[in-house]
């Protein structure tokens, strides 16, 4: 263990104990560490627009704004590069594989205590990959992710838009573009994720969330 490492470590939790807990095991790993918080999916996305270095970002699937798999979904479109470890309190092989498909670089269970947590913290920022063992891929799910991560910000935008029942010309009034601008994001949508219309794109994203 490196204690001198300087990373930058996000930590995104909307529960104010358990992100003070994981903030000082994590200072206590790692004593040079730039430790960053946030509350909510808006917060962090607004954080990570204005922090261009950081290392590794550990996050709860459950914060104000993400719903499921979603936020972890508009992450790895928006910042493809950065590492997500998963920190969550749903152990269930299903949520796990589904974290691993949607592209996160580790799931660690909240329930770990500190000496696992160090050493998976570890083994991520060293470049590994860190998943509970016995956990296999579901290829219709990574198929499903891949299609997903297809898509652009603005893409993925509007398909959650229209998962919550908008219609064209409120998600383009809420965009504040035009309604032929989304329905061009629409045919776009639809032929990457291989659907043809509306009701099967937004039945492919629900199978992708908790």
């Amino acid at each position: 263990m490196d204690t001198d490492a300087h990373y930058t470590i996000v930590i995104a939790d909307d529960h104010p104990l358990f992100r003070n807990a994981l903030f000082q095991s994590v200072h206590m790993a790692f004593s040079g560490a730039n430790l960053l918080e946030a509350d909510s999916l808006g917060s962090l996305l607004a954080l990570l627009d204005k922090e261009h270095d950081v290392d590794l970002l550990l996050l709860d699937l459950k914060m104000p704004g993400a719903n499921g798999m979603s936020g972890l979904i508009q992450l790895r479109s928006q910042h493809p590069d950065l590492p997500i470890v998963v920190i969550s309190a749903s152990e269930e092989h299903t949520v796990i594989k589904q974290v691993r498909s949607h592209g996160a670089f580790g799931f660690i269970p909240k329930s770990s205590d500190m000496r696992a947590l160090v050493a998976a913290l570890n083994q991520v920022l060293e470049g590994e990959p860190f998943f509970p063992e016995g956990i296999s891929d579901d290829d219709e799910q990574s198929d499903l992710a891949e299609k997903i991560a297809a898509l652009t910000p603005q893409q993925y935008k509007v398909l959650c838009m229209l998962s919550d029942g908008l219609l064209n010309k409120q998600i383009a009034y809420d965009l504040n573009v035009s309604e032929a601008t989304i329905k061009a994001h629409m045919t776009a949508i639809f032929r990457k994720l291989e659907v043809k219309n509306r009701t099967q794109a937004v039945i492919l994203l629900q199978q992708m969330e908790l």
